[in-house]
């Protein structure tokens, strides 16, 4: 559609790759060595045919002098992929057979797969398919025959090709898996001759039992020559069902409106007509798209016509039912649903093509307007691209036949003009032109169209910008684009990858982000016509982009190339959703700061006053990696090496090459720190700019552990019997990390992945990040493996990768221990090697490991055990000191670590329990050789400690507790426990829960000499009162003993003894209370006494439950009561019979506790009318009256009552109670007119009191008076 305009910058970069043989050439090898070009050949050199039909602005300015080189490398297409060589030979036998009729009947054809990263081509009767972002596109490319029947008659010929996935579901770590380990996914193709509506399938092209071709031609299809354009084929689209593998559905359309279905399986086709004219009179089909499926239940797909947008659902069945859903008007007068009042005169309006983005949510449409200029009166087509959001729940079947007519699409933005005025074309041109969408930037669109052009448009900052692929040699056509596959985490993030081309004669090229953001241009606002139709202000735009880098060209995400990409290879560690824009100021401290420390190591001085300068530039205003220190010395160790580009694998490794560089890399790096010394930088980084500075220091930790790190790979190669380029999980797992940074940054895609892996020193994480999610992959045997047993392999493939982590770490950490002074402080910084995605991988290798040791518990080999065991304990060093690091900053940040601290402790003692497991085997192991069968305790015991002494440290350092506790005492020393117990904080609350739960209390107590205070706070808070006073007995604090033996005999239960709790008989309880009063005694603190009288209150209520309960069935060996439960059996409907018990009551009340009394009050009045009922008042009250009683006889029958006995012993001259009176909570008389409780007044409730209320009262008087309650001043003595 566009052609790139005479202007152009000379590009002697952008040289293609060289052949297998190393020879360098001017373009990709092509079997055109014979075909010269023609004479309007334009000087750019990519589409062919090269009939110019818009030119627009060249996409790249011109360059000063001044201006980096790698700028203009940015900007142009990177080389990904060269055709298999089969392709080639068999392009250069087509050619030289005829080349006219090549050209004219459409021999080469070709397209990519997005779903499968698969590309194909057609060369004359063969379909070629290989994968583009394979290690080696000639391994895995296919060569299928078409059947001679499928091509037809001579005329113009045009293909499709679909291709399934058998898969369910698409891994989003499947492209990289396929491309670094060659492994070939299942896919069925499908190829179409959309002329002649002739179909072939395979149903899986990589099984070694590869089926012939199913083969499924139209009725009369062979015999009719004359294919009229209605009886072709517009379009086809495929998908898996949810039934058996190699079974899917197709459907096509054709132009007259016309749905085919087709059911394929590796037996046959089934195809069908669904319905006749589905469109309407006059429309025509022009493409169809599936949506992105949400379920297995069924299928939807977008049908594209003249003027609507038209979803189907496709019920999957025996026979597949197909039924319209909805439609949508695009071309309509409706302000809100159509387009025709957008734009202004025009005459007719074309819907070239529609995809759908990945959620199934934004439909994207192309479309071209013929339009008339009323000014000029000259005709002018204008491109537009529609985007509609699908504001309906996907995949959604109405309950009613009919399609829907509510609207279910509406306008995310007004109608995007693409180009205002472009010539006009013929309808079959328009028919060929295709879109594709999901490509980067995000929300850009590429546009193919039949003469061979691709054109990237990008709507930003309120105008279209335009980007033509374009090579400085003869690439022929653009058959297809597609996006390059990402990895995991930009899929996740639907994220899409950077455009990919595929061209006819030159391979498959990747358009890199930052080409199109800057390259981009506007289109020209006048007809094409007339002269000078260019915009100038584009070009003044265009240098005020080049000038200030990317940075001021788009706020990015920080994944983005345009960010990554820049001079420097900046990227920020944190994510934010935009990245600050490079000013004029950061341009020049950047150059000042380059050109000054390009002199020093050149001179070794420093400039006068630089510090002063870089300040006044700015240069220490940035934080973290925006700092321009930071991204000077990430520049240092990720610059790409110009020389080194080779595909010869292992062998890199293996060279110099790779040691060099990565030495020079880390004195350049040093020499940077020496500048920054000597220049004072040092001291304002570490103090004001902190993680600047650690981002600085961090560079030099990446660099030296990739040195140690190839320092090992080379190790590993010169071990290995095979070739070093097809064995090893490290050489996998560093393809691995150098294909994603690849995906992920397209500028490196004309890069080897070792190479990319060894020179992104900044990016040294995705090492770990690799390892957490392919090291399944990478751990499991491959079919070319020398033939052992899979256990063994795997073995094999972990130790590899746990030494690869542990160099990596150890190195890290040696060289902050060597490089100390230049570190700033810490505090609050989260070092790199406790980044969550080092954290996975050391995670992901630890668990492996540990699975691994288990399922190889039975080996014999001493050397594996030992082995496993080393690589165990140093991966669980590594991972344990990441989480430190990472719990510590953010402590000292102020922010919450509670979730990373219990997945801390968590993996801490998995991997402690595996890690002690491993060591006890390997102990015993080891003695069962020294020993020869004999019992040597002593033997043992030494093996013992030596193998478990780097355990011992790990845990120590970590609180490890249950593997220190372990370790103790499956050696039974009690001497390493009380010196751990010293040295590791916390050990020994663990020790005495773990004696505790072993009931051991006497090992306990003896730990208690030694640990005096902490045994103590640890019984306390347990609450563990039965070990407690023994604690405070041996450390002499008699007062704490006695008090917590007087609370542990009113307790109700003892405490828990081995597992169970019991109930305190009244046995027990005395002589808890005999105890404390002894303690009490000994101690003789201030108060003693009156702990002492408590003490025999106590005593007294349990001998009087004692005497309450003699005659009971209740035995003193049974649980004991206390006052309120012994208070409320005397007043139960037995014990109100019992005239002792109304007695016995009042002696309970006596010895307890002033507040009891107080607070139970309503019991006392209780038992004052239990004693009132104990005699019949009525009678004494007859007797009186009608034998004319004395005073005498009346004072005598009155002292035989409770009521007298209870008020003597309560408020009589001899009453004894326990701290205070019975005065104090009930008096025995009230005051006149006063309402407040008293005996009188409770005795005022009795049944009696009407008869014989004086009586009763004359009692409680008399009793207070006199003195037959006789006091006990004796103490309670003790049982023997």
């Amino acid at each position: 559609m566009f052609s790139p305009a005479t202007r152009n910058l000379r590009r002697k970069s952008l040289k293609p790759p060289s052949d297998a043989q190393g020879l360098e050439r001017d373009a990709p090898a092509t079997p055109l060595h014979s075909f010269s070009s023609p004479s309007k050949r334009p000087a750019t050199g990519t589409p062919a045919p090269w009939t110019s039909r818009f030119p627009i602005p060249s996409r790249t300015p011109a360059l000063k002098p001044t201006e980096k080189a790698d700028v203009a490398d940015h900007t142009q297409p990177v080389f990904v992929a060269q055709f298999p060589q089969a392709v080639r030979n068999a392009q250069e036998n087509l050619l030289k057979k005829n080349l006219t009729a090549v050209y004219e009947k459409r021999a080469f054809a070709g397209g990519i797969d997005k779903g499968t990263s698969l590309a194909w081509m057609i060369c004359g009767n063969e379909l070629f398919i290989w994968s583009y972002s394979s290690l080696s596109v000639d391994k895995g490319c296919f060569a299928l025959d078409i059947p001679a029947s499928l091509v037809g008659n001579d005329g113009m010929i045009h293909w499709s090709v679909c291709m399934v996935r058998w898969e369910n579901t698409r891994s989003p770590s499947k492209t990289e898996i396929e491309a670094v380990f060659g492994k070939s996914p299942s896919v069925g193709i499908i190829l179409c001759n959309l002329t002649t509506r002739g179909i072939v399938y395979w149903s899986d092209i990589y099984t070694e039992s590869r089926r012939d071709p199913i083969i499924d031609l139209p009725n009369g299809a062979e015999e009719d020559s004359n294919i009229q354009h209605r009886d072709t084929f517009s379009s086809i689209i495929a998908a898996p069902t949810s039934g058996n593998h190699g079974e899917c559905i197709g459907i096509a359309c054709q132009p007259n409106g016309v749905l085919w279905s087709f059911q394929f399986n590796p037996d046959v086709i089934h195809r069908r007509k669904i319905s006749e004219s589905l469109l309407g009179n006059g429309c025509h089909a022009k493409s169809l798209v599936w949506q992105p499926r949400r379920n297995s239940s069924d299928l939807s797909f977008f049908c594209l016509t003249d003027s609507e947008v038209q979803c189907w659902n496709v019920v999957l069945s025996s026979r597949l039912i197909v039924k319209n859903l909805w439609t949508h008007t695009v071309v309509g007068d409706d302000d809100d649903l159509g387009i025709k009042k957008d734009i202004a005169g025009q005459k007719q309006v074309w819907l070239l093509d529609l995809q759908v983005d990945e959620r199934g949510r934004e439909l994207s449409i192309l479309v071209a307007t013929f339009c008339k200029d009323r000014a000029s009166s000259s005709n002018f087509t204008q491109y537009s691209l529609l985007t509609m959001l699908y504001n309906k729940a996907p995949n959604t079947v109405p309950e009613q036949r009919g399609p829907r007519k509510e609207r279910v699409l509406e306008k995310k933005a007004p109608l995007q003009v693409i180009i205002p005025k472009a010539q006009v074309e013929d309808e079959v041109f328009l028919s060929s032109m295709k879109l594709r969408v999901g490509g980067k930037p995000s929300g850009s669109v590429i546009i193919l169209s039949g003469d061979g052009t691709a054109t990237v448009a990008h709507y930003w900052r309120g105008s279209m910008r335009l980007y033509q692929f374009d090579l400085p040699w003869d690439a022929g056509k653009v058959l297809d684009a597609s996006i390059l596959p990402l990895a995991e985490e930009a899929e996740v993030e639907n994220e899409g990858g950077a455009w990919v081309v595929l061209t006819e004669k030159a391979g498959i090229w990747a358009i890199p982000e930052k080409a199109v953001l800057v390259g981009g241009v506007q289109p020209p606002e006048r007809s094409l016509s007339r002269k000078g139709s260019s915009n100038e202000g584009i070009r003044e735009e265009e240098k005020r982009i080049q000038a200030f880098g990317i940075g001021s060209v788009a706020p990015r995400r920080v994944s983005s190339e345009a960010w990554r990409a820049g001079s420097s290879e900046n990227r920020q560690r944190t994510s934010f959703s935009g990245v600050p824009q490079r000013g004029a100021n950061d341009e020049e401290a950047e150059a000042l700061l380059f050109r000054s420390f390009h002199d020093f190591v050149l001179s070794g001085r420093i400039e006068e006053g630089l510090l002063e300068k870089l300040r006044d530039k700015g240069a220490f205003d940035k934080e973290g990696e925006t700092n321009v220190f930071a991204r000077t010395s990430r520049s240092i160790v990720d610059t790409l090496a110009k020389h080194w580009t080779t595909n010869r694998g292992a062998e890199i490794v293996a060279s110099t090459v790779v040691s060099s560089l990565l030495v020079d890399k880390q004195q350049k790096h040093h020499n940077f720190l020496q500048f920054l010394a000597l220049s004072k930088s040092h001291d304002e980084l570490a103090l004001k700019q902190r993680n600047s500075m650690l981002s600085i220091m961090e560079h030099g930790e990446k660099l030296s552990s990739l040195i140690h790190l190839r320092e090992l790979q080379s190790i590993l190669l010169s071990q290995q019997e095979k070739k070093p380029s097809h064995t090893g999980s490290l050489w996998k797992l560093i393809q691995l990390v150098g294909e994603k940074a690849r995906r992920n940054n397209v500028i490196l895609m004309d890069r080897d992945n070792v190479e990319v892996f060894y020179s992104k020193i900044s990016e040294l994480e995705e090492f770990f990040s690799c390892l957490s999610h392919y090291l399944d992959h990478i751990i499991t045997p491959d079919n070319g493996e020398q033939p052992q047993s899979p256990l063994r392999i795997q073995m094999g493939h972990a130790f590899e990768l746990s030494s690869a982590c542990i160099t990596l770490i150890q190195s890290t950490l040696q060289y902050r221990h060597d490089q100390k002074d230049w570190y700033p402080s810490l505090e609050g910084l989260t070092p790199w090697n406790s980044l969550p995605v080092v954290r996975s991988g050391l995670w992901a290798i630890a668990s492996s490991l540990t699975e691994l040791s288990k399922e190889a518990a039975g080996v014999d080999d001493m050397s594996v055990k030992e082995e496993i065991l080393s690589l165990v304990q140093g991966i669980t060093d590594a991972l344990l000191e990441a989480y430190a690091g990472s719990i510590t900053a953010k402590i000292e940040r102020g922010e919450d670590s509670q979730g990373l601290s219990l997945e801390y402790r968590a993996r801490r003692d998995q991997l402690l329990r595996s890690l002690y497991q491993l060591a006890k085997v390997v102990a015993e192991s080891k003695y069962q050789e020294l020993s020869k069968d004999a019992e040597d305790l002593e033997l043992r015991g030494s093996i013992f400690r030596e193998v478990n002494s780097a355990v011992l440290l790990t845990a120590m350092r970590h609180g490890g507790y249950q593997t220190l506790w372990d370790l103790c005492y499956d050696l039974s020393d009690a001497v390493l426990l009380r010196n751990l117990m010293h040295e590791c904080v916390g050990l020994s609350r663990f020790a005495f829960e773990q004696l505790i739960k072993r009931g051991e209390y006497g090992k306990l107590l003896r730990l208690g000499e030694e640990f005096p205070e902490d045994l103590a706070h640890f019984l306390k808070e347990t609450e563990r009162n039965d070990l407690s006073w023994l604690h405070h007995i041996y450390l002499k604090d008699f007062p704490s003993a006695s008090k917590t033996l007087h609370a542990l005999a009113l307790s109700s239960t003892l405490p828990q003894t081995k597992r169970k709790s019991s109930l305190q008989s009244l046995s027990q309880r005395k002589r808890f209370l005999y105890l404390s009063k002894i303690a009490s005694l000994a101690g003789q603190d201030e108060g003693f006494e009156l702990k002492i009288a408590s003490i025999e209150a106590d005593l007294r209520i349990i001998k009087l439950q004692e005497e309450i309960v003699r005659d009971d069935d209740i035995n003193e060996g049974q649980e004991s009561l206390g006052a309120l439960e012994l208070i409320r059996r005397c007043l139960t409907k037995e014990g109100r019979r019992r005239r002792d018990l109304s007695l016995k009551v009042f002696e309970v009340v006596a010895w307890m506790t002033p507040s009891l009394r107080e607070s139970n009050r309503t019991l006392l009045e209780e038992c004052w009318l239990n004693a009132a009922d104990q005699d019949n008042w009525p009678a004494i009250y007859q007797a009186s009256i009608s034998e004319g009683w004395t005073d005498e006889l009346l004072l005598g029958s009155l002292q035989e009552t409770v009521l007298y006995k209870a008020s003597s012993r309560c408020y009589g001259p001899n009453a004894q109670v326990f701290e205070g009176s019975f005065e104090d909570v009930l008096p025995l008389q009230g005051e006149e007119g006063s309402s407040s409780p008293s005996v009188e007044q409770v005795l005022s409730q009795h049944r009696y009191f009407l008869d014989a209320g004086k009586l009763m009262l004359t009692a409680i008087i008399m009793g207070k008076e006199s003195t037959h309650y006789a006091a006990q001043d004796e103490a309670v003595a003790m049982d023997t």
